[in-house]
């Protein structure tokens, strides 16, 4: 526990990329395998539930130290992270304990949920003696199922790579799908054979980067293949020794809630991976995300779900066949051969073979570009014809140019603070417009602000607060942003009847006051023409 600790405050206080990779490889080429499992298990993104409810935490303080709940509820709103401030109250016990990583989360992290309140509660303050502050830091992180730390999934693999002395790459692999955070498992991933030992492993998805500036500094048009930009969730179908598996991006597995794509996958020859987009569509276009969102949290689909929001698997790579990684064939040549296998399948089946953007020039393109909203598409992808499929997102082969986003003035209404390094400050904020002379919440945004911004802001919220309701601080009208968002839809469940996706500020308006925001029926007439395209 004391390395572990250490590593993450080492990760914690650097944004430097090479203190980081230095840091991982120390810890993993000391650390014990499980103890090494456990620590990789957490640093890649994975968590275990919550495994104590956040107001006994509290409650449990204030008994143990005799401090009261009021004085532990303002210290939270002082520091803004739970964690942090239970771990700085907390008087120092002289404990220091080097109890590993493995023997802390196995016994006392996931045990904790199926405990009593009065057992959780001396487990819990047991655990409290035995640790320093550092430690009990990393500790409520565990059991409030909230750690995180400053370092990509990249990163680790990169850093775990050396130490195994194998590629970036057959890491990256090796840390996606099935594996337990155990020492057989670590001892797979480190030295085991890069086979199709396990039969639903995915491969690492191939990312790709804004564009930035004209597309014709790419060089020769006839060098690159522009497909549509598709608004989905990404996946890989995966079939092989007879099973079919559809991994998201997000490494979860989505198999069931997808069966159309399961369908599809049956139909595959065994040994063929398919990376792609599962969309929401009817007839001959894509529907809007927001159809598809509601299949998305579903365990199960019914008829008439699947009826009210068809999907269809939109594939524009193939990264395995006939059981043979092919992700280092140039994608020309793995184009062919997604054409081959796309050929195979009945067009009554939910399977979409991503269409070639045709274009003479570098402006044709740009205008057509500009008709990705009409189609229903986020923009463009542009990617190079020699190109090999990557990890991560590696820079110069695969570019994304999405289409411009909407935009609205707004009034910020209401601040919460942030999480984090922005724990301490008012970074999460609601933003409102007008309707008859009221202002209406329309969305939440947290990102877009320049670090002094956000000071200037956090300085704004604490000296212009009208009204408090829990963590949230109600604050003077008076500032104005722009923001820019990619949809709208309507929606009963929000109080102004329309959703903004994605919402993100573009810059702070100092030169326009309240008034001159925009109205709710600005929103609405954005809303009416989305729907109307879709009926089009």
């Amino acid at each position: 526990m004391r390395q572990f600790t250490k590593l993450f405050l080492e990760l914690d206080s650097t944004t430097r990329t090479g203190e980081k990779v230095r840091a991982l490889e120390a810890y993993f080429a000391a650390a014990p395998p499980r103890d090494a499992a456990w620590a990789l298990h957490f640093l890649i993104g994975r968590k275990v539930k919550r495994a104590v409810n956040t107001r006994l935490l509290r409650d449990w303080l204030a008994a143990d130290t005799g401090l009261p709940l009021w004085l532990v509820e303002e210290s939270y709103d002082a520091v803004g992270d739970l964690a942090e401030t239970l771990a700085l109250l907390l008087p120092d016990s002289g404990g220091d304990t080097d109890m590993p990583l493995h023997r802390l989360v196995e016994v006392r992290v996931l045990p904790l949920p199926q405990l009593s309140a009065e057992v959780q509660q001396a487990l819990v303050t047991q655990t409290w003696r035995e640790l320093d502050a550092r430690q009990r830091l990393v500790w409520h992180k565990l059991i409030m199922g909230e750690f995180r730390v400053g370092v990509a999934r990249t990163l680790v693999a990169r850093a775990v790579a050396h130490v195994a002395g194998v590629e970036p790459a057959v890491m990256a692999h090796r840390l996606m799908g099935h594996w337990q955070p155990d020492e057989e498992d670590f001892h797979r991933l480190m030295h085991g054979s890069d086979g199709n030992g396990d039969v639903g492993r995915p491969y690492p998805f191939f990312l790709a980067h804004p564009l930035e500036g004209p597309p014709s500094q790419l060089g020769e048009l006839a060098d690159w293949q522009a497909e549509w930009k598709w608004d989905g969730i990404r996946a890989q179908l995966i079939r092989r020794q007879g099973e079919v598996m559809i991994w998201s991006r997000g490494e979860e597995l989505i198999t069931d809630r997808f069966p159309e794509a399961l369908e599809v996958g049956r139909l595959l020859a065994d040994g063929t991976v398919l990376d792609g987009e599962i969309l929401a569509w009817r007839g001959d276009r894509p529907l809007p995300f927001a159809v598809l969102q509601r299949r998305i949290g579903r365990k199960t689909v019914s008829q008439k779900l699947r009826a009210e929001a068809p999907t269809v698997f939109m594939a524009y790579d193939v990264l395995e066949h006939d059981g043979r990684d092919i992700r280092a064939l140039p994608m020309t040549e793995r184009r062919t051969l997604l054409e081959s296998i796309a050929g195979r399948v009945h067009r009554d089946f939910p399977l979409r073979l991503s269409p070639i953007v045709d274009a003479n020039s570098w402006s044709e393109i740009e205008q057509l570009q500009l008709s990705a909203r009409e189609r229903d598409v986020e923009g463009l992808m542009l990617k190079r014809r020699s190109s090999t499929y990557g990890v991560g997102r590696p820079r110069g082969d695969w570019w994304k140019w999405k289409v411009s986003p909407l935009s609205i003035d707004a009034v910020l209404i209401y601040a919460q603070r942030g999480h984090g390094r922005r724990a301490s400050l008012y970074t999460d904020y609601t933003f409102g417009v007008w309707d008859d002379g009221q202002l209406v919440p329309i969305a939440k945004a947290y990102s877009g602000l320049t670090d002094d911004e956000i000071h200037e802001v956090d300085r704004f919220v604490r000296r212009n607060t009208r009204d408090r309701f829990g963590p949230v601080r109600v604050v003077e009208p008076q500032l104005v942003f722009e923001l820019h968002f990619e949809g709208i839809q309507v929606s009963k469940r929000h109080k102004a009847g329309l959703a903004v996706r994605f919402p993100r500020m573009a810059r702070w308006r100092h030169d326009k006051k309240p008034p001159d925001a925009d109205t709710l029926d600005t929103l609405r007439a954005m809303a009416e023409t989305a729907e109307a395209r879709q009926h089009s």
